[in-house]
């Protein structure tokens, strides 16, 4: 069976998610449990990652399965009917009492609820881009799904952390809950990466009826809690590779801090290798920055510079067509780390 692909995406200059936003942090936000950069405008910001992550999609991914965008409600109006693209609101996964949901690490524990969802499927947040011709081998094999480390350690503490980020938090709970889960369990010192994420739905419902308490409390969320960190994009793979699911891999990765001094060499890093790297990641680090910041247009410009051609799933400027799948196959081409660090890969 083809290999489903799961996006989350928000719009956050939706003038209807923007008050839905406001009223919930006057009811709900308790700034003593928000989490680092939990509640930034660069946590919600469209800065176009979407359009282009379709375009290298289908660039290099040509032979993927149906597309699922989880949204809350919203839709792109550049993107344009299609079979192979199912929107699925928040209304069908959350319960309306813990609606509206600002914190991915809530919305992502209903992955694997998605209605017809395959059983292998890729997760991949919008900024988190596909950027060489996709082997399934080096994602799904034998010795099982691929789970992708930062090179360097991550900071040594037991307990969850109030000024710490969510990736180092994830990690403390899945050492904790795991460790007491498996007398032999040996934890990987290192953070999980900002890496495409590929999933086995079954997995997801078997780690669900083993820790309901842990989903309970991530489901309890409105915005991003430091002491309730995310179970999906760390315990899950971990406990993924401690049962013999999953495999470590250490490939060199390269992640883009768009609010960095050096962001500018990052993005020309990825110039020189795009083509050439498995993925990599455009993190939006300029949190609260107004939306005319030079260092926001540095994203849009880099995007549409390596992936000029738009997909299939595109509405047509006036006066051009797009080829879709309901005319003739259209032409595929294949051309051969935490906050705030970046690899420049050379």
């Amino acid at each position: 069976m083809k290999i489903d692909i799961v996006y989350l995406w928000v719009n956050g200059a939706d003038p209807i998610w923007l008050r839905k936003r406001a009223l919930a942090q006057q009811e709900k936000l308790d700034p003593k449990e928000l989490a680092q950069y939990g509640n930034v405008a660069g946590r919600y910001r469209d800065n176009g990652e979407l359009r282009y992550n379709l375009r290298a999609l289908e660039r290099f991914f040509p032979d993927h399965g149906h597309i699922y965008i989880v949204s809350d409600g919203q839709r792109p109006d550049w993107l344009k009917a299609d079979a192979d693209i199912s929107f699925v609101d928040h209304a069908s996964l959350i319960p309306a009492h813990a609606r509206p949901v600002f914190d991915a690490g809530h919305i992502e524990s209903y992955l694997h609820h998605i209605p017809n969802l395959s059983e292998r499927f890729i997760y991949l947040n919008d900024d988190i881009f596909f950027g060489a011709p996709v082997q399934i081998s080096d994602w799904f094999s034998e010795q099982g799904l691929a789970v992708f480390f930062d090179q360097q350690a991550a900071p040594k503490t037991n307990a969850l952390q109030e000024h710490e980020t969510a990736l180092v938090n994830a990690a403390v709970l899945s050492k904790q809950w795991l460790a007491q889960q498996y007398a032999d369990y040996q934890h990987q010192p290192w953070l999980c990466a900002h890496a495409p994420r590929p999933m086995l739905k079954s997995a997801l419902w078997n780690l669900e009826q083993m820790a309901p308490d842990l989903f309970a409390r991530v489901r309890s969320t409105t915005f991003r809690a430091w002491h309730v960190p995310p179970i999906i994009s760390d315990l899950l793979l971990r406990w993924k590779l401690h049962t013999g699911i999953a495999t470590a891999k250490h490939h060199p990765v390269l992640h883009i801090s768009s609010g960095d001094p050096d962001a500018a060499q990052q993005f020309h890093a990825l110039a020189l290798n795009f083509g050439h790297i498995p993925f990599f990641c455009i993190n939006d680090t300029c949190d609260d920055c107004p939306d005319d910041d030079p260092r926001l247009q540095a994203i849009a410009n880099t995007l549409s510079a390596l992936l000029a051609e738009p997909s299939q799933y595109e509405v047509s400027p006036a006066g051009t067509h797009n080829t879709s799948k309901s005319d003739e196959p259209k032409a595929r081409k294949n051309k051969a780390t935490p906050r705030g660090m970046a690899l420049n890969i050379n």
